[in-house]
């Protein structure tokens, strides 16, 4: 599989048309779903994505954003579970310069999991805990 990480911020930017990198992460994902890519994410950056869609958006852009990803066939869902939560826990208490969210410290663990090592997000800790970005 192909898959491209998307992390919270990219999922953002893509929803609000008023993002500075809205275009930019847009374009990203269809070059990438274009060349025959899924798109990878997790239940807990789906859980961050609809909230900070409903606080910045409204309820409709929520439910819109969620109506397309959870029907795609071209998004791939990882469950974060226990195992993966504990070695987050490893990532959030050992970097003690960085200031990692916990959903970010899952998604680390997944894109090592997975071997992915480029993320579709704005979000700088993903370059400072040693991934590739896009746009």
């Amino acid at each position: 599989m192909k898959g491209l990480f998307v992390d919270t911020a990219g999922w953002m930017a893509m929803a609000d048309s008023a993002d500075p990198a809205h275009s930019a992460c847009c374009a990203a994902r269809d070059e990438w779903l274009r060349g025959g890519g899924v798109l990878v994410t997790t239940d807990y950056v789906m859980d961050e994505t609809l909230t900070l869609i409903r606080m910045r958006l409204g309820l409709n852009a929520a439910s819109e954003w969620w109506s397309q990803v959870d029907r795609s066939a071209r998004v791939h869902w990882e469950w974060i579970g226990p195992m993966r939560a504990e070695k987050a826990r490893g990532w959030f208490f050992r970097w003690k310069d960085k200031s990692f969210s916990f959903t970010d410290c899952t998604s680390f663990v997944v894109m090592r999991e997975l071997r992915r090592k480029v993320a579709l997000t704005t979000d700088h800790h993903f370059t400072q805990a040693g991934f590739q970005t896009l746009p």
